[in-house]
């Protein structure tokens, strides 16, 4: 099958149709199924993606809110209120940024990491292990591939979009 660098009347769009439907529809699984497998930890799925970000070790000092919400791809508005409820619960912390005192570092607080490490990991690998169930690893590789590719051109579809009112990040 081709693939054709613009959208002529050769292009597969009941194909794209269908895989952006099954992506809405992942991505709605993933928020459903996901919230569900970390809910007795008190966390969302948004939840578990900050505390995610804010777990690599390159994040050990806090991320800036930019930072954040360009490395999660959210709006800046959407991220603030959410690390306000998890700021509200315990899991994160604001603090001033060393490098420049007028912006604010979000980091882990000590409950925040015991959750993510002690009580959350289990369910995180269970999830992962349900939902990629019947899949080999060479299958894992192959949509990791796939998934990026399509980040990358929605990624450059954004950027040449330019800024939006709003403050999307």
């Amino acid at each position: 099958m081709e693939n054709p660098d613009s959208f002529d009347k050769k292009f597969p769009v009941d194909l794209a149709n269908r895989i952006f439907f099954r992506l809405y529809q992942c991505a709605n699984m993933l928020h459903k199924t996901g919230s569900r497998a970390v809910e007795e930890q008190g966390l969302t799925t948004q939840q578990w993606a900050v505390l995610g970000a804010l777990s690599r070790p390159e994040a050990s000092a806090g991320m800036g809110v930019g930072e954040l919400a360009r490395y999660l791809m959210v709006s800046r508005q959407n991220l603030s209120g959410l690390v306000g409820r998890m700021e509200r619960d315990g899991n994160v912390e604001l603090a001033a940024d060393p490098a420049d005192r007028r912006s604010r570092l979000i980091g882990m607080t000590e409950e925040g990491r015991r959750i993510w490490s002690e009580q959350a990991q289990d369910n995180i690998h269970r999830y992962y292990g349900a939902a990629l169930s019947g899949f080999s690893e060479s299958d894992m590789a192959h949509l990791l591939h796939y998934l990026l590719k399509l980040l990358d051109n929605m990624q450059a579809i954004d950027e040449s979009a330019g800024p939006r009112e709003g403050g999307d990040a």
